[in-house]
Order: C-alpha cells, then sequence, then structure tokens
C-alpha cells in the first residue's frame, strides 16, 4: 500500500493525515510520523500498516480520553465504558464501526493515571464532597461512589473528607419540621423517613431529632 500524501492536519495540532492509495485516510499524532519515518510515496508493506493502523487507534482514543475529561471528572471504570463504547454508525455507512479494543483502551487509562489526569482517589473525595453538601449522608455517598464505580478500598480515605454530619442533619430537621412540635410524631416521622431518603443512619437522625427536642423514645 503506498502512501499518496502526508499532510498535517488544519484542524487538530500535532495531528497528521496520511492519504493511502485506496482513498482511505489514517489520523496519527508527530510520534508515528517520526518513528515510522514517514513520507510521501513510501510503500507499506502490510505489517507496517496494521501496525500504523493500531497506532492511529491509540492516538484517536487518548485524544477522545482528553476531551472526554476537559468536560468534567470521570473514574476510571466510567472512562473506559465511554472509550469502549461501540461508534454509532454514520449515514451511508452499512455496518456500525467495530468497538475500540479495550486493551488499548486501558492502556490509555493507564497513561493518564500516570499523567495525574485520572485518579480514582482523588475523584472519590470530590464525589463524596459534593453529594455532602447537598445535604445527603453516607449511604447516598456510598451508592453514589459504587454507581460510579470507584473501588471500595479508596471509600474510608474519601468519606474522611466529610464533615460530622450532624450539624447539615439539624439544618435538614429544622427545614422539614417547620416549627412543628417536637412532640408531633406523624411530622417526626415523615421528617425521619426524609432524612432516611437522604442516605442518613437511623442512629444520626435520632440523635437530630432529640436535639430538636424530640422525646427519647422516636
Amino acid at each position: 500500500m503506498r502512501l499518496v500524501k502526508l499532510a498535517p492536519s488544519q484542524r487538530v495540532e500535532g495531528r497528521w493525515l496520511l492519504h493511502l492509495e485506496d482513498g482511505s485516510i489514517l489520523r496519527v499524532g508527530e510520534g508515528e510520523v517520526v518513528s515510522f519515518a514517514l513520507y510521501a510515496g513510501m510503500e507499506l508493506s502490510g505489517e507496517t500498516l496494521a501496525a500504523l493502523r493500531e497506532a492511529a487507534a491509540f492516538a484517536a482514543l487518548r485524544e477522545k480520553a482528553l476531551n472526554t475529561l476537559s468536560l468534567r471528572p470521570l473514574s476510571r471504570r466510567e472512562l473506559l465504558q465511554k472509550l469502549t463504547a461501540r461508534p454509532r454508525k454514520k449515514p451511508g455507512e452499512e455496518d456500525s464501526p467495530p468497538p475500540p479494543d479495550p486493551r488499548q483502551a486501558e492502556a490509555v487509562a493507564d497513561w493518564l493515571e500516570e499523567l495525574g489526569y485520572l485518579n480514582d482517589g482523588e475523584y472519590a473525595k470530590a464525589v463524596a464532597r459534593h453529594y455532602a453538601a447537598k445535604g445527603y449522608g453516607v449511604r447516598k455517598l456510598k451508592d453514589e461512589l459504587f454507581r460510579r464505580g470507584v473501588d471500595r478500598s479508596l471509600w474510608e480515605e474519601a468519606l474522611e473528607e466529610v464533615e460530622d454530619p450532624a450539624e447539615q442533619i439539624d439544618k435538614l430537621i429544622a427545614k422539614k419540621m417547620r416549627g412543628e412540635d417536637p412532640k408531633d410524631r406523624k411530622a417526626l416521622k415523615r421528617t425521619a423517613d426524609a432524612l432516611a431518603r437522604r442516605g442518613y443512619g437511623w442512629e444520626d437522625i435520632r440523635e437530630g431529632l432529640l436535639r430538636y427536642g424530640a422525646e427519647d423514645d422516636t
């Protein structure tokens, strides 16, 4: 296969376009241009072409990962799910493109972790702080960490970032009770149920209700 034309991309800095004689175009980085010693008119063996296609796929996956993380932080599992999702079929295509190689996606994730752009420990802490600030309890925080694929070994350290829930519980109880009598059992149950749905444990809720003035048998 002959490399008909080699030109820099006008849209993405550092990307090069390889126009092949079969009409296809490969997009690679400057590193591949140098390492493969590419030039216009070069004859590419089947082995070299396969290696170039793999390098092009890896470069595209790295670019997608960086663009994805620039939108919002993700856990490693969330990023891998996005990287390995099957691409949508474009208009005019008979079949959908094959999904990316999971091994390449893992390699991209490793690369991002080495650079510090992907860090599940810091991500877990940020998730815990975010939901705690919104008034959710530890159970809800754990649910979110589980849903996002954060390893359980990182949960404890992340939850240490969360302040004592007592102050937040007191605020929520005052808001839910709306000045009602602390002996109103119906209002107390409604408030306790609301806090439980937010992920607070019963013992924390009970102590909060006692601080509000409820009787000890609540």
